[in-house]
């Protein structure tokens, strides 16, 4: 059924002057009234198009055509101002009506010249026909209803501005309230501001205090620490000389060529040796401890034989495990070769193996090898693993403290000083590794090694002796004695030696293999006195000490060297040192260093000249 005309327009205003948008204002308000709609919709619709007159007026051929429209089943009252030129109304004024009105607008006009602005509300549903609605509106914007229409609207804009004022008022009491109730909250605020301030005075002055304090303790545990190294550094070496003389004793009383031992005073005799090895192993311990804390322990990177080595720990490890307990040291290594410190790496072993032989008293304890590809460098990972007693998991990091043991009835009966696993990760961090320890308690514990394939060599690689000197066997590894090689003649090497030391246990000890090697042996203990004595005696050679006071060892050879009359004698060192502790660039010239504590009379008649 056909519904009519959609459109049906009311009335069209010419606008040339402010009189034009007043009467528009009133037209829109008795149409609006005529259609039904009133209150706050009323309001709204004629203050936007008196609005949007005012703004528009002096545009060309400006008008305003008043209809009603159907929108789907809405029914509007429209407002369509048309103008014909490129001028816009301001934005505030469309962003007005867009939030105010039902339906709103800018839109090209229809002849493409100008623009047209829609300005629509919805009116409630009409009781007759919209056409019928539409006649009756036009019958009240005809029958002279202009005169009541303007008092109407000036009572309802008299209302309206004395709303305004009321609400104004209210507004301006609400303003003043707020402004009390800020000036109360800014003074609480400030007086807050004051005591914070004050109470962050006096907590900076404590702060200030404390950090003066924790700077205090710093530098006291620093001075401690330092001093713990210097008493590590200085009584081992005061511990090494003597141990070292003890050990040369044994080895001298366990020689073939001296006077025949029985079974009972052999073993004595070996027993002594071994205490003494173990004693100076701990005392290389402390050292390397005190050296490294102090960054003076480097490694020396050199191929390993690690068969070699793991065929030596097995040997030295064997027997002290505890009846009932597996060791397992593979044979099957990788193939690629290591490269880093023999002599740490054996030691890093020794005390995790050690460690795990102790606490186990049942099951195994079992070294795996593997080679791993990495993407910073391949790694050599070894594995640990043991069935012993466990850690708890609140002691797993400190027994990596120094000295530092695990409370409990498994330490009774077990001998150990808490260095070996601190020892044993500090020596891997040198090696650019890193040492794990996983454990459970009456499971056993796992602990696992990395290091890098390949360690980078440094300035000190060098560890063999000058001439003539074998590099530094494996530290824990007991040398037999040797026999010294027969001359041509079986008479002694050399016709004399100047031996500098002032160590009288040493002395003691080196005697018999000097007199096997050399006519006649002048003894020298003042280190002050010995380039006097070697120029006055024109020895073969000079054996000499570096740990002596006075001039040490290095400045002696330095003046022996400097000397005319002593320059061309050979020097051979003797040392307790270990081979990374001495200072070769110092000892250029000399024909070997040696060790005492492994010293044999081979090495020392391979060192002599012939």
């Amino acid at each position: 059924m056909s519904t009519g005309p959609s459109v049906h327009e009311l009335i069209t205003v010419v606008l040339r002057e402010g009189g034009d948008v007043v009467a528009l204002r009133r037209c829109t308000q008795s149409a609006c009234r005529a259609a039904g709609l009133k209150g706050s919709a009323l309001v709204r619709l004629t203050t936007v198009v008196s609005e949007a007159g005012e703004h528009l007026l002096g545009a060309a051929r400006l008008t305003a055509r008043l209809s009603l429209e159907r929108d789907g089943v809405a029914v509007l009252l429209a407002v369509r101002f048309g103008w014909a030129e490129a001028r816009r109304p301001p934005g505030t004024l469309l962003t007005a009506a867009e939030r105010l009105l039902d339906e709103s607008g800018l839109l090209p006009a229809g002849d493409g010249d100008g623009h047209e602005l829609l300005l629509a509300q919805r009116l409630p549903a009409p009781a007759t026909s919209l056409g019928e609605l539409a006649a009756d509106v036009r019958g009240r914007l005809a029958g002279g209803d202009a005169t009541a229409d303007l008092v109407d609207t000036l009572r309802t804009q008299n209302r309206q501005l004395l709303a305004a004022l009321e609400e104004s008022q209210r507004q301006q009491e609400e303003l003043q309230r707020l402004n009390a109730e800020l000036e109360e909250t800014n003074a609480g605020v400030v007086a807050l501001y004051s005591e914070l301030a004050g109470e962050l005075e006096e907590t900076n002055s404590g702060v200030v205090a404390l950090y003066a304090e924790l700077e205090d303790k710093t530098r006291q545990l620093e001075r401690a620490d330092a001093y713990k190294s210097r008493f590590w550094a200085n009584v081992s070496h005061e511990l090494r000389s003597p141990v070292n003389s003890v050990i040369a004793l044994a080895r001298l009383l366990l020689d073939s060529a001296a006077d025949p031992l029985t079974d009972e005073q052999r073993r004595q005799v070996s027993l002594v040796q071994a205490s003494g090895s173990t004693l100076l192993a701990l005392v290389d311990e402390l050292l390397d401890i005190a050296k490294a804390e102090s960054g003076r322990l480097e490694p020396h990177p050199a191929e390993v034989d690690l068969r070699s080595l793991l065929h030596q720990l097995r040997g030295m490890l064997q027997g002290t495990a505890q009846p009932g307990v597996d060791l397992r040291i593979p044979d099957h290594i990788p193939l690629r070769p290591l490269v880093t410190d023999e002599v740490m790496l054996t030691r890093i072993l020794r005390n995790v193996l050690s460690n795990a032989l102790k606490f186990t008293v049942g099951g195994r304890v079992a070294l795996e090898v593997a080679e791993e590809e990495r993407e910073d460098g391949d790694r050599f990972v070894f594995r640990v693993q043991d069935t012993g007693v466990g850690i708890p998991a609140e002691e797993l990091e400190r027994v990596f403290e120094e000295f530092y043991q695990v409370r409990g009835p498994h330490q009774r009966g077990r001998a150990g000083t808490g260095l070996g696993l601190p020892y044993a990760r500090r020596l891997t961090e040198l090696l650019g590794g890193r040492l794990t320890l996983d454990s459970e308690v009456g499971r056993g514990t796992r602990v696992i090694i990395e290091i890098p394939a390949r360690l980078g060599r440094g300035p000190g690689d060098a560890t063999a002796a000058v001439t003539g000197a074998e590099p530094p066997p494996h530290p824990d590894a007991a040398r037999p004695a040797e026999p010294v090689p027969p001359t041509g003649s079986g008479g002694p090497l050399v016709g004399s030696v100047v031996v500098v030391d002032d160590d009288e246990t040493f002395l003691t000890a080196v005697r018999p293999l000097l007199a096997a090697v050399a006519g006649s042996v002048t003894v020298v203990t003042d280190s002050g006195r010995a380039v006097a004595t070697v120029e006055r005696e024109h020895p073969d050679a000079v054996l000499l000490d570096l740990d002596m006071p006075g001039p040490d060892g290095y400045e002696v050879h330095r003046q022996l060297a400097a000397n005319p009359a002593t320059a061309a004698v050979p020097v051979v060192v003797l040392t307790a040192l270990k081979a990374g502790d001495v200072d070769r660039a110092r000892l250029a010239g000399v024909r070997a260093v040696l060790n005492k504590s492994r010293l044999t009379a081979a090495d020392l008649a391979a060192a002599l000249p012939r």
